[in-house]
């Protein structure tokens, strides 16, 4: 049981992002709710503490009353419709979404054992989000989408957040900064929350201001490039005093200029930049892994199984890493590390243990009680070693017993 329980807890470790994208998207919605009220309900305190002033001081008529109660009214009323149109439009389904993620999480734990049905369902569906995932990572929005919708798992698979990250990297593409700083400001008290967080935001922001400000350089548009100067980048001086005192000078400068820092401000590699940056305050934000998960589980199970005698001369059939094309994806990650050597039969790709005992050839090769059996059956009684083409009787083969 603790063996299954290990597992478990080893699976989910890759489900943090499953979970949080969608409790991220009520958070927008809570806050959006938040903001309303706080709009409303301090229009209505206000409108209310006016009445009862005049009131106590006999002024204003009963008809003014009438209307300032009606206003009040009002104002309740439209903020009772937009909390209801937001919950509906947004909140419910999200909340649906988080349902049916925990569901799929929950009905890991009630599988008997990895090796059911069930299980076996579950991970097929766990590998199509990991293609989706893929695939949305890689800008194959539309592929991404069709397989979501062929396997019927929309909703567990984050394609809307994909894709917003998608148009704003597409607009700093485009020398847009405008829906990159939209989003800093929409997800500042997120990014807040998060370990190191605050560095990413204050660093994300600053970039994507000092950027816009070097277009204005750029076009020339020095008076306006003063005031957003001004206005945008002086703010940031306790953390960027250093890039803010080199910017007031940049207008000295044309685009064409051969002095390092400032040539180095108005090349167009710092939009990449820009990018990298978005993309990483997004995938901490949403706790997202910079690769894909599917990289991931491939990296996680290839380190499990590699070994030395995967690059000898007599591969296995039966092993993955011996594949030629999966051993060049091999060579990234370390070997394996077994406290406990699981001999594996060659011929046969099973493992020799006392219920399938190893045999040993005259000449020292071993091979699976079984596989030679099978063989011995199907050749009188004679059995041939595949790497030194010995062949002798089945009785001469000697069993191996491994301390």
């Amino acid at each position: 049981m603790s063996t299954a329980k290990s597992s478990v807890d080893g699976m989910l470790l890759f489900e943090q992002p499953f979970a949080r994208v969608p409790y991220e998207n009520y958070r927008k919605v809570f806050r959006a709710s938040q903001r309303n009220i706080e709009k409303e309900l301090g229009s209505v305190l206000s409108l209310s503490n006016d009445l009862q002033k005049r009131s106590a001081a006999n002024e204003g008529s009963l008809e003014e009353a009438v209307k300032a109660v009606d206003g009040v009214i009002g104002r309740v009323e439209n903020l009772k419709r937009k909390l209801s149109d937001l919950q509906e439009n947004n909140g419910k389904p999200t909340l649906d979404v988080i349902q049916e993620r925990l569901n799929h999480l929950a009905n890991l734990e009630t599988l008997p054992t990895t090796n059911c049905a069930d299980f076996s369902r579950w991970a097929d569906t766990r590998l199509d989000r990991w293609l989706v995932d893929w695939a949305l990572r890689g800008g194959r929005h539309q592929t991404a989408r069709t397989l979501a919708q062929e396997r019927g798992i929309e909703t567990l698979v984050d394609i809307d957040l994909f894709m917003d990250i998608h148009r704003i990297e597409s607009a700093l593409r485009r020398h847009s900064c405008a829906e990159a700083i939209a989003w800093c400001s929409e997800n500042k008290t997120a990014l807040r929350k998060i370990k190191e967080s605050s560095k990413l935001r204050h660093t994300l922001e600053f970039e994507l201001r000092l950027q816009e400000y070097i277009e204005l350089a750029r076009a020339r548009k020095k008076q306006e490039a003063m005031t957003y100067w001004r206005k945008y980048l002086i703010s940031w001086q306790e953390t960027h005093l250093t890039q803010i005192t080199e910017s007031s000078a940049l207008l000295s400068f044309p685009p064409s200029t051969k002095c390092g820092k400032y040539k180095r401000l108005y090349d167009d590699s710092r939009w990449t930049s820009l990018i990298q940056a978005f993309r990483l305050a997004a995938y901490t934000l949403n706790s997202l892994s910079t690769e894909p998960l599917l990289n991931l589980a491939l990296y996680a199970g290839l380190a499990a199984l590699k070994l030395p005698a995967c690059y000898d001369h007599n591969p296995n059939v039966n092993c993955p890493v011996c594949d030629p094309n999966i051993r060049v994806l091999a060579n990234e990650v370390p070997y394996s590390h077994h406290a406990n050597s699981t001999i594996v039969c060659r011929l046969s790709g099973k493992i020799m243990d006392e219920d399938n005992m190893p045999m040993a050839f005259p000449n020292g090769y071993v091979y699976s009680r079984e596989a030679l059996e099978e063989m011995a059956a199907k050749n009188d009684g004679k059995v041939t070693c595949p790497r030194s083409n010995h062949t002798c009787d089945f009785s001469a083969l000697k069993k191996v017993f491994i301390s």
